[in-house]
């Protein structure tokens, strides 16, 4: 692994200790790489009713937007586990986050590499091979 994708994970992880997860007990940290190779980084923040949950990828690609920073977006980190543990499975964004992404790649016009690390390393997979056949914004045309 390069030196730059190892301290995207490492600010997932780091991200991960920060979560809000009093219902599932897993927690979620996600990076974001940006073109000038600023990091930011979130947590997953759960809800007592479940369907407002917030999942890590969306909070960070949410805080790059509010710092107009969007269409710098270039890679994302994610890693989680139960109980603030990292598991030995990588964690994989979810659909709703996939689809979130999706619009990120559109606005960069690029095919956003996801890092999803556990314990043991890190799986990396395209966004389009995460979403194949994916909706976005030409499809509304």
């Amino acid at each position: 692994m390069s030196a730059q994708i190892d301290r995207l994970i490492a600010a997932a992880r780091a991200a991960a200790q920060n979560a809000y997860a009093p219902y599932s007990g897993y927690h979620v940290g996600a990076a974001l790489l940006l073109s000038d190779g600023t990091i930011i980084s979130a947590a997953n923040f759960e809800n007592a009713s479940y369907g407002m949950t917030l999942c890590a990828e969306t909070v960070a690609i949410a805080k790059a937007s509010s710092e107009g920073k969007l269409d710098q977006i270039c890679a994302l980190a994610v890693i989680g586990g139960p109980n603030g543990q990292i598991g030995i499975h990588s964690v994989t964004p979810c659909g709703r986050c996939r689809q979130i992404i999706k619009e990120v790649a559109d606005i960069t016009a690029s095919d956003i590499p996801v890092h999803c690390a556990h314990d043991g390393g890190c799986d990396t997979h395209r966004l389009s091979e995460l979403l194949p056949h994916a909706f976005g914004p030409a499809n509304l045309k």
